[in-house]
């Protein structure tokens, strides 16, 4: 399936975005993850990206303009969660908190506490600003609070295709976003944990949670984070699978999205439909470890009314 209508081509460079030419690459991985695969070929025409992250400046200014109130501010409605307990249903987003020693890897209640009146301004909780953090990604936003950014700033949320495709930087069949080498020389290419998670960060990056934007080296296109940091919203709903036929090189699909909404669904959840999109680029809180995503092959389901401090967006202007 192709992208809906595009946008309108930018007659000049627009701000802080870098022009990604179309081309063809191998989409997903055969090595690492199951839902990254089958590897397989796929075309995207050409589009504008963000250079960065949307910060935690940017988004201000959308607010102020708009005056939109995030999902983690607005108190969820009980006829979404069936069986919810009533004094749960309070605004609130999930937060990251590293235990004191090692825990089963299994159990992500270990580490993610949800945090009432955790949102956006406050990413640790209600005591916590984001004073010092103008140039971070913003965090604590749910699918509808990127799609709303993206259409008051005339953009839109990237498919996946053209995400991975520009993490790639114009290198096809890598590891990593700068080559095949998770630390080349020791040095840490991307914001990511290192150590044993979640309970012993090394900080061989020099952060323990999101990073000013721009920290890193950024990859063959000129983009920063695209690995690492925060993961990133696409508009693609989640499939287990791609679906592709890799055996068919000579018909990549071109531009594709999933748009099959009703099959993204938790299978664990079957009483709860709340649709999954596709998060791309790993976070701070991705680790050898534990959570091997800091590729650009690699994906993770997430539910669109779901908010988080370690997953954030860019957008796109796609040309005519």
């Amino acid at each position: 399936m192709t992208v809906p209508s595009p946008l309108a081509p930018a007659a000049t460079a627009p701000d802080n975005m870098i022009h990604i030419p179309g081309g063809r690459f191998i989409m997903g991985s055969d090595h690492h993850y199951p839902e990254e695969a089958p590897a397989h070929p796929v075309e995207v025409d050409a589009f504008w990206i963000d250079a960065t992250p949307v910060t935690n400046r940017d988004f201000r200014r959308f607010v102020e303009a708009t005056g939109h109130r995030t999902t983690a501010e607005i108190a969820p409605n009980p006829d979404d969660y069936p069986g919810a307990q009533p004094d749960m249903l309070r605004p609130a987003s999930l937060v990251f908190t590293p235990t004191e020693r090692p825990v089963p890897l299994h159990d992500w209640s270990q580490w993610w506490r949800y945090v009432f009146d955790a949102d956006w301004r406050h990413p640790l909780g209600p005591d916590s600003s984001i004073d010092d953090l103008d140039d971070h990604p913003v965090v604590h936003v749910t699918y509808d609070d990127a799609a709303a950014y993206a259409a008051w700033a005339g953009k839109a949320l990237p498919t996946e295709a053209e995400w991975e495709f520009a993490a790639r930087g114009g290198v096809d069949g890598q590891e990593f976003a700068w080559g095949d080498e998770l630390l080349p020389d020791g040095k840490a290419m991307a914001n990511f944990w290192q150590g044993n998670f979640p309970s012993e960060n090394l900080l061989i990056d020099g952060y323990e949670r999101t990073s000013p934007v721009g920290s890193f080296p950024a990859n063959g296109y000129g983009l920063s984070d695209m690995i690492g940091n925060v993961w990133e919203w696409t508009e693609d709903f989640y499939a287990a699978r791609h679906q592709a036929d890799p055996s068919r090189p000579c018909c990549a699909p071109r531009n594709p999205l999933n748009q099959a909404r009703e099959a993204s669904y938790d299978p664990h959840q079957p009483h709860i439909l709340i649709p999954r999109r596709v998060l791309k680029g790993g976070s701070h809180l991705c680790a050898p470890s534990y959570c091997r995503r800091y590729r650009p092959a690699a994906r993770h389901a997430q539910a669109i009314d779901s908010s988080t401090s370690h997953i954030g967006f860019r957008c796109v202007i796609r040309a005519v």
